[in-house]
């Protein structure tokens, strides 16, 4: 099972580029290109490309599928709308993709429920960023089914994430708005979260520290936990993308963000153990979790 995912994700990172990827450069006169791959890393003015990372069935029983991107600009930032230029169909434009693309490759930012009994319907998620047109084809075939909650080899789990001491807990990919506040244009809202990992807990070798992933071998696991924005209006600055933990105060880890327009907001929120970005290609282990930020403007002074 676990070789067959091996293949089949390995089939899907280069699917950007092939057979499930429409491209082309509109406005430029050129030829659009055969091989999307082909499109050049570059810091500004290259493409945006979804990355279906396959499908799972949560714990109410629905079924989601998992998406990513890949944005092959190195210091281009990018906000593109629901509409035309970002779009999921059918049933869309809009239903919860980014508008906001970080650089680089980012896992499993958002899910799509999907009927019980989809089937062999597909949805399609097209994004246009500097005249180049990308399109991903997603579904539910048997193949493509991922199991983010579990390494089925390890044991290992997603860290879990609290935004209260005491509050409720959310692990592995986003579903809902796991937190809402308020806030003011120019003034730093504190965000703070709970983070805990217990480790892969079988087929792991005990080290002093590293990669380790504790658990039951009672190792140091590493955890890392980094915002960003997600949706909205205008830019986000953080006085800590990545902050530290205190893991002698439950994992308790405080960063602010301010905002510079006024609008309605969505940050995400990315922990990760020592399986690394993506699992290391296995859709586990992490946890994304989105919030909610209402933005109003500044009171004026008199």
């Amino acid at each position: 099972m676990r070789a067959r995912r091996t293949v089949a994700l390995l089939i899907a990172f280069a699917a950007i580029g092939s057979v499930f990827l429409r491209a082309g450069q509109q406005g430029s006169g050129q030829t659009p290109s055969p091989f999307p791959l082909s499109y050049p890393i570059r810091e500004r003015g290259t493409s945006i490309t979804g990355a279906y990372e396959g499908w799972f069935t949560d714990a109410d029983g629905s079924i989601r599928i998992l998406v990513g991107y890949y944005n092959r600009n190195q210091k281009q930032e990018l906000d593109i709308p629901p509409g035309p230029n970002n779009r999921i169909e059918p049933g869309g434009p809009d239903q919860g993709q980014p508008t906001h693309f970080q650089t680089s490759r980012q896992w499993g930012v958002f899910t799509i429920k999907v009927p019980k009994d989809f089937g062999d319907k597909k949805l399609t998620w097209t994004i246009v960023a500097n005249g180049f047109t990308n399109t991903i084809t997603m579904h539910t075939r048997k193949d493509w089914l991922v199991e983010p909650f579990l390494d089925a080899a390890s044991k290992n789990t997603p860290p879990v994430l609290k935004f209260k001491a005491d509050g409720p807990s959310f692990t592995g990919p986003p579903s809902i708005i796991a937190a809402s506040y308020a806030a003011s244009v120019g003034q730093p809202l504190e965000l703070t979260t709970w983070a805990s990992d217990e480790g892969a807990k079988v087929n792991v070798e005990p080290s002093a520290g590293g990669r380790g992933r504790g658990g039951a071998t009672g190792v140091f696991s590493p955890l890392i936990e980094s915002w960003s924005k997600f949706r909205g209006p205008g830019d986000v600055t953080f006085s800590q993308a990545r902050p530290t933990l205190d893991r002698a105060n439950g994992g308790k880890a405080t960063t602010t963000a301010t905002f510079s327009a006024p609008g309605d907001y969505i940050l995400r929120v990315q922990a990760n153990d020592s399986s690394g970005e993506g699992g290391g290609g296995f859709q586990c282990c992490w946890t994304n979790a989105h919030v909610a930020v209402s933005v109003k403007a500044a009171s004026s002074s008199k």
